[in-house]
């Protein structure tokens, strides 16, 4: 993969009015959603792109889910539109789409927005590989297999810590809005326990001082399944605890969740405590070295590093490119 994928990345001017979607960021990538923009950062940046679409195993539309969302002339209900008549544009003056109706075509997102980014081109999102945050099999608009995983990732600056198991004398840790009611039912029970702290809201210290005492972290299913909690967990240490139903974790075809998570399903809530604590001190250390060993996939770097979040994303774009190819000829290339 490393040697042989090349990506064709449709081209876009810095004076093209909606440059602010279409082209990378100049400034660091921060919040929730930075991993659609680290990604299009970390490609422009790799041997991945070619300018000859004859090389290319697959075509990147480079619009930002997140850039859209935020820009007033385009807001939330206007994402199908532009989606839309981009495909539109490009279709007319390019023939690549053509050849395959899209199926060697992908896009990025990391916001849950996106999974209304093609209502309005039923046809391509059957076909356009989408490598999204949201990654839950209800929606139709996720098809696992053809789609895949991307981590949510906020940007952390400096070395990961790496403390002992001893400084963390919490058993498990989780805040944050209660927006479902997988985290209503998790409040419910554990909210005043000792050994389980499960927070409403916001916290009044550092969410770091939180991670670096305990030793798992619970991620739960909030109005999506993405969050970018998991990828802090494995930064600090922490074991993720995984209560989200129906979700496709990030590159879990190629890592082996179960050897450095714990994999907890919706109606285990009550029992929670029970299962931590039959987890074993070498079973955890087990655990915790695993996920010390695969945080490193979950991290962005501009440029680009190996086994790093952009290279494993790109594995799994590699695992979906098309295994027909069509050589364009001259003649193909524009109408």
């Amino acid at each position: 993969m490393n040697k042989s994928l090349k990506i064709y990345v449709y081209p876009h001017s810095k004076d093209d009015p909606f440059a602010n979607v279409l082209l990378p960021p100049d400034t660091d990538c921060k919040g929730n959603y930075a991993s659609e923009l680290m990604f299009k950062k970390a490609l422009m940046e790799s041997h991945f792109v070619t300018k000859d679409p004859n090389e290319a195993h697959l075509f990147y539309m480079p619009f930002s889910i997140s850039s859209m969302r935020s820009d007033p002339r385009i807001d939330v209900h206007g994402i199908p539109d532009f989606v839309q008549n981009y495909i539109s544009n490009i279709t007319l003056k390019y023939h690549y789409w053509n050849r395959t109706g899209g199926a060697d075509h992908f896009y990025v997102a990391c916001h849950s927005i996106g999974k209304i980014a093609f209502e309005k081109a039923f046809v391509a999102r059957l076909n356009v590989i989408q490598l999204v945050c949201s990654s839950t099999y209800f929606p139709s608009s996720y098809l696992p297999h053809k789609d895949a995983s991307l981590p949510q990732v906020w940007p952390r600056g400096g070395d990961p810590p790496n403390l002992l198991t001893s400084q963390r004398k919490r058993l498990a840790f989780f805040a944050g809005a209660v927006n479902s009611p997988v985290r209503i039912a998790l409040l419910k029970v554990w909210e005043n326990d000792t050994e389980i702290f499960a927070h409403f809201g916001r916290l009044n210290t550092p969410y770091s001082e939180q991670f670096l005492g305990s030793k798992f972290c619970i991620h739960v299913k909030g109005f999506e399944v993405n969050t970018a909690r998991v990828a802090d967990a494995l930064f600090y240490g922490y074991v993720p605890i995984i209560l989200a139903n129906h979700y496709d974790l990030p590159f879990s075809d190629i890592l082996n969740w179960k050897s450095f998570s714990v994999v907890v399903h919706h109606i285990d809530i009550p029992v929670l405590k029970k299962i931590l604590q039959g987890i074993s001190n070498e079973e955890f250390a087990m655990l915790q070295s695993n996920a010390l060993r695969v945080r490193k996939h979950f991290q962005w770097h501009t440029p680009p590093i190996d086994f790093d979040a952009f290279h494993m994303s790109m594995y799994e774009l590699w695992k979906r490119r098309s295994v027909v190819r069509v050589r364009l000829t001259p003649s193909m290339e524009f109408m």
